[in-house]
């Protein structure tokens, strides 16, 4: 990539590129919850102005009429998202201030599953340098994983220090600054690098591998798939791992269905499939229980969160869910009701309503996507994205990571633009 790229940097790409540039110095400093959260709408609050000094000079076209439907759909998703919240602690009577409590999390949440995609659409920020600022996050885990790592061979404690910036509320995780946490099951160190616990650090591994592989610097490439894989390992999360090692290749697999190689390739395994049908369930079966059993406790936690969330949200709430999470009893663990899973906490939280206001947003991106992935391979890697916040779903609550994860949405609505003509052939790196 030309180094010129980066001595032309519009105000939104400066951002966007020194935000992920300086994640683990913000991380260390304990602000970057605060810096995910925000950064979005500053974005926003940025070319808005731009838009007013500049007018119809710079933009002959109201730019929102730039953005795609698909993103409009988002948009409405995710204010349906707000009605459901309001209307749920209208419902349970749970107070004007926690109701502006919750508000103020949806914007630092469920706000920014729509907030970057519309960014992405109607912003002309270079896919290049939002790349570049990938790789650079994503190498810097190697020395931060290096420095983790000999801390506890060495002894030292991993937590570091607790943000005083736990005054702005949020999730109690976010806010702790570790070199490493322990895994209460082993007793060993797993690595959480800049998410606010292990799995998480796992699912970012997962996007910054697909985003990496779109780096046309070779150097910068390999210390982002490096840094990707460095997360992936230490991580230990059981979801990360398989994702990660999947990924690949079923993008390969979804981006060359024009080709009819690929539809002789399943005309020839869908029948070997058949006749090994039992076989390789059985497998598939034995496998899975095998990694659940690898972490047992966790595995039981889960499921019991899951068990009671169904059972309260179908006796209780079943419309618009109980507008908060709750403290969960001894059983487990007293993790909170409602984590753990997006589905299960969406039907709790925010009941019916909310489940589907995710789940048709995420579903009509995902086909749209694979159409245009045919023909446009930065459309694949969105592609490939919506591949992993759907399999990660199951495992964690897609909202309370976006600050981290962000640079994906935004990669997600810089594919839904009108295709370009530098956009029109898979070529590179995957």
């Amino acid at each position: 990539m030309a180094q010129t790229i980066f001595n032309r940097l519009t105000a939104e790409e400066q951002l966007v590129f020194y935000g992920l540039a300086m994640s683990y110095p913000v991380y260390l400093l304990g602000g970057l919850y605060v810096l995910g959260s925000v950064i979005g709408w500053a974005i926003l609050a940025v070319f808005a102005l731009k838009v007013y000094l500049l007018g119809r000079q710079k933009f002959p076209i109201n730019p929102l009429l730039l953005v795609s439907p698909v993103v409009w759909l988002w948009i409405l998703a995710m204010l349906v998202m707000l009605v459901a919240l309001i209307s749920a602690h209208i419902d349970r009577q749970l107070g004007t201030g926690s109701t502006i409590k919750s508000s103020i999390g949806w914007a630092k949440g469920w706000a920014l599953l729509a907030l970057f995609p519309l960014l992405g659409s109607m912003i002309s920020i270079r896919p290049q340098v939002l790349v570049r600022g990938v790789c650079i996050a994503a190498a810097s885990a190697i020395p931060f994983g290096l420095l983790g790592v000999l801390a506890y061979i060495g002894g030292l404690h991993g937590d570091l220090f607790v943000s005083p910036l736990k005054a702005i509320g949020g999730p109690e995780e976010v806010f702790i600054i570790r070199l490493f946490g322990m895994n209460p099951e082993t007793g060993m160190a797993r690595w959480q690098f800049i998410g606010p616990w292990a799995p998480a650090a796992g699912l970012l591994s997962c996007i910054y591998l697909v985003l990496c592989l779109q780096e046309t610097d070779s150097r910068w490439r390999a210390l982002g798939v490096t840094g990707a894989l460095t997360m992936c390992l230490l991580s230990q999360s059981r979801a990360g791992w398989a994702i990660f090692m999947a990924i690949v290749p079923i993008m390969i697999a979804l981006g060359s269905l024009r080709h009819p190689l690929a539809w002789i390739g399943l005309g020839i395994t869908l029948p070997a499939l058949i006749l090994l049908g039992e076989p390789v369930y059985q497998w598939v079966m034995e496998s899975y229980t095998q990694v659940k059993e690898s972490r047992p406790g966790s595995t039981r936690v889960r499921g019991t969160l899951a068990r009671l969330a169904l059972q309260r949200w179908e006796n209780e709430a079943p419309i618009w869910g109980h507008g908060v999470v709750e403290r969960g009893p001894k059983i487990v663990e007293h993790m909170p009701i409602g984590t753990h899973h997006s589905w299960y906490g969406l039907l709790f939280v925010k009941g019916i309503v909310g489940m589907f206001a995710l789940a048709l947003p995420l579903a009509f991106t995902t086909l749209h996507l694979l159409f245009a992935a045919q023909k446009s391979k930065t459309a694949l890697t969105a592609l490939g994205i919506c591949v992993i916040m759907i399999s990660y779903s199951f495992f964690e609550n897609l909202e309370i990571l976006a600050y981290v994860y962000w640079p994906a949405l935004l990669w997600i609505g810089i594919s839904l633009k009108p295709a370009t003509p530098e956009k029109t052939t898979l070529r590179g790196n995957l």
